[in-house]
């Protein structure tokens, strides 16, 4: 329990934001691969991907209330169990939790099945998004509760289109929007299977900057070998000359150098901008495996 604390008291987050405390998936950690810590504000939301003892997690839960300041409820969530079911270490969970970050908030969705709506390894992504998107027309696909989307109404984007099958998420989605007082004028939601779509989405563009963020395998709706070809082939019907996209990776047990291929091989005319890690709250004992966002340019 060392290590974890030591590794804690590196990371605290500022008072309120949303920060990656620990992170044991990165296998950086002998003994910990199954263990990955967020603080957001009141609540430290602990991953296990394996059992570990009562006495354990009671340890885990006390070391956390205090060391992490503004702590008032520990989550815990087994990622092991069938339909991931999440129960509360210690304290009272509260009504309503935001995830912090740049200023902007996100509501969690907790007990609500394997993602609270928000991914703390895309921060790099979310800003690199704010940064560039003023007046751009942006396209967001794999939406699920429209962090990217956000980001990007922030930075002053002209619009954005977020397409997602999951209309629980995009409804999840408009809240975060509301939140932070977004002119919702210049969001757009389609609750939309995305290969059933591209004649819609073509109609609604071309777009200056697509946004690919997909999850690494979701049934038989995509599944990376297959889908990431489908969707790379379609992007030049989507942007607009000169269009940028970001192209996600964002799970282990992709093949390596998968997208990086793809794109060379399909869009060889691509220009790699610039290549978005996750940073030092995700070492990561082999960075292939990590999360990682591609952006570039079509000519």
């Amino acid at each position: 329990m060392e290590l974890v604390r030591d590794e804690i008291r590196r990371r605290l987050p500022a008072a309120g934001a949303a920060r990656r405390i620990f992170h044991g998936r990165g296998r950086t950690f002998p003994g910990f691969e199954d263990l990955t810590i967020d603080s957001y504000g009141p609540l430290v939301l602990v991953i296990l991907h394996q059992p570990r003892p009562a006495q354990w997690l009671a340890g885990l839960a006390a070391l956390l209330l205090h060391e992490v300041p503004g702590t008032t409820a520990v989550l815990l969530q087994e990622r092991f169990l069938p339909n991931v079911p999440s129960r509360v270490l210690v304290g009272e969970l509260p009504a309503e939790v935001d995830a912090v970050e740049d200023g902007l908030r996100y509501r969690l969705r907790l007990g609500q099945g394997q993602n609270v709506g928000f991914f703390p390894d895309m921060a790099g992504g979310r800003r690199l998004v704010r940064h560039i998107a003023a007046g751009r027309e942006v396209l967001n696909l794999f939406a699920y509760t429209c962090g990217f989307s956000v980001a990007a109404v922030a930075g002053d984007a002209r619009r954005v289109v977020n397409l997602d099958m999951n209309r629980g998420a995009l409804e999840l989605g408009r809240l975060n929007h509301r939140l932070n007082g977004l002119d919702p004028r210049r969001v757009g939601y389609l609750p939309h299977e995305l290969f059933k779509s591209f004649g819609k989405l073509t109609r609604l563009g071309p777009f200056d900057l697509v946004i690919c963020d997909p999850p690494a395998t979701q049934g038989e709706s995509f599944t990376a070998e297959r889908h990431w070809p489908k969707l790379l082939r379609r992007l030049p019907d989507l942007l607009a000359p000169g269009g940028e996209f970001l192209a996600c990776r964002n799970g282990p047990g992709l093949p390596p150098g998968l997208i990086e291929g793809l794109v060379l091989s399909l869009l060889p005319t691509a220009e790699l901008l610039a290549e978005r890690r996750p940073g030092e709250d995700f070492p990561e004992i082999d960075p292939d495996q990590g999360t990682c966002l591609f952006h570039y340019r079509l000519p």
